[in-house]
C-alpha cells in the first residue's frame, strides 16, 4: 500500500501559505544557470520540438517535462536538471510544441493528454543515444502528461524507463479546471488565459482563417478556452470530454513501474479529486505522498540550493528506480 504516510516537507514559517509558497519562487528563487544543448526533434506528423540537454557524460538520463505554458527555462525545471547533473546523472529538458520561443508548425499545439509527443521523444532517445536507464520526471501539466503516458503503457513501457515521479498534478483535469475558476484562484486564471491568448495570436497569424480571436477578451476560465480552442484543435467535441479521456486519474492503476506522485494539501490548482488516495493504496508501484503544505510547485526551501522536491524526486529515483 504505497501511500507516503509522513512527508518530509517543512515550509520556512513566514511561507505556510498556499498562495506564498505558489508565487514566491517564480518571484524570488534564484537558480544556478544551466549551459543547455538544444537538440530538435522532428514529429511523426512533421511538426517538431524542441530538448534541451545538460550532460554530464552519464549513462543515465533524466527526462524533464515542464507545466502549462511552462519552458525549459523554468527554475522549477533548471533547479531538478541541475541537481540531478551534480548527483552524476545527464538531464534533458522536454519543451512542449510551441514552448521553445519559436511557434511549431502545425495548427495543433500541446495539450494536457498528449503522450504522443512524449513517445516519440522516448523512442528517438533510445535510437539515437547509449543510455542504460531513463527517468520521467514532470510538473503540472507535465506531470499529468508523464502520469498518463505511464500508465497507458503499463507492463509493456520500455525497460528502459526505470521510475517516474510527478509533482503538483491536476490528475482529474475536470476537478482542478473546477477549482481554478474560485474566485480566490483568479490571479492564476487570468495568467494562464493571457499567456495563451498570445500564443494563439501568433497562430492565428500562420492560420488565419482556423483560428478565430474574436471576443478572446470574454474568456475567463478553462472551460471556456478549452471548450472554444484546445478541444477542437485536437479532436475533442468539447471541454468535458477532452478533460475526461486525458485526466491521468482514468490509467493510473495500470502504472507497472516505480512512480511517485507528490501533491501539496494545500495545492490551490487541485481539488479533492486529484488526491487519488484508493489507487494508491491498492497499487504495488504507484506512490503517492500528500504533504500538508506546498503550495502549487511551490515546496520553498532557505539556506539550501535546491528544493525539497528535488531532492525527494533523487532519494526516490535512487531507492526505486536503480535497478
Amino acid at each position: 500500500m504505497p501511500i507516503v504516510r509522513h512527508s518530509g516537507y517543512q515550509p520556512p514559517l513566514l511561507l505556510r501559505n498556499r498562495h506564498l509558497l505558489t508565487i514566491y519562487p517564480t518571484l524570488c528563487r534564484w537558480v544556478k544557470p544551466v549551459a543547455y544543448t538544444r537538440e530538435r526533434i522532428i514529429l511523426p506528423d512533421s511538426d517538431f520540438l524542441d530538448l534541451d540537454f545538460s550532460k554530464v557524460n552519464s549513462d543515465r538520463l533524466v527526462l524533464v517535462l515542464h507545466g502549462l505554458e511552462g519552458d525549459a527555462q523554468r527554475k522549477y525545471v533548471k533547479g531538478m536538471v541541475s541537481l540531478f547533473n551534480q548527483q552524476g546523472y545527464d538531464a534533458a529538458a522536454m519543451n512542449f510544441r510551441g514552448c521553445s520561443g519559436e511557434p511549431n508548425k502545425a495548427l495543433r499545439f500541446y495539450h494536457s493528454g498528449d503522450t504522443g509527443d512524449l513517445d516519440a521523444v522516448l523512442h528517438h532517445l533510445e535510437a539515437v543515444y547509449p543510455y542504460k536507464a531513463i527517468y520521467l520526471i514532470g510538473f503540472s501539466l507535465g506531470g499529468n502528461v508523464v502520469l498518463k503516458y505511464t500508465g497507458e503503457k503499463g507492463r509493456d513501457i520500455s525497460p528502459l524507463i526505470r521510475a517516474t515521479v510527478a509533482i503538483s498534478v491536476p490528475v482529474d483535469l475536470a476537478n482542478s479546471a473546477i477549482e481554478l475558476e474560485k474566485k480566490q484562484n483568479n490571479i492564476y486564471m487570468q495568467r494562464f488565459i493571457r499567456s495563451l491568448g498570445e500564443k494563439l495570436a501568433a497562430k492565428a497569424k500562420l492560420f488565419p482563417n482556423e483560428i478565430n480571436l474574436d471576443g478572446y477578451a470574454a474568456i475567463n476560465t478553462f472551460r471556456q478556452f478549452d471548450n472554444r480552442y484546445t478541444a477542437p484543435l485536437h479532436g475533442f467535441p468539447n471541454a468535458a470530454v477532452y478533460w475526461a479521456s486525458s485526466s491521468a486519474i482514468r490509467v493510473l492503476h495500470q502504472v507497472a513501474i516505480p512512480t511517485l506522485l507528490i501533491n501539496a494539501q494545500d495545492d490551490p490548482f487541485l481539488g479533492a479529486g486529484c488526491y487519488p488516495y484508493d489507487i494508491a493504496e491498492k497499487s504495488a508501484h504507484f506512490f503517492l505522498e500528500t504533504p500538508r503544505y506546498g503550495g502549487h510547485v511551490g515546496f520553498v526551501n532557505f539556506g539550501v540550493s535546491s528544493y525539497w522536491t528535488e531532492r525527494r524526486a533523487l532519494d526516490f529515483i535512487r531507492t526505486h528506480g536503480a535497478s
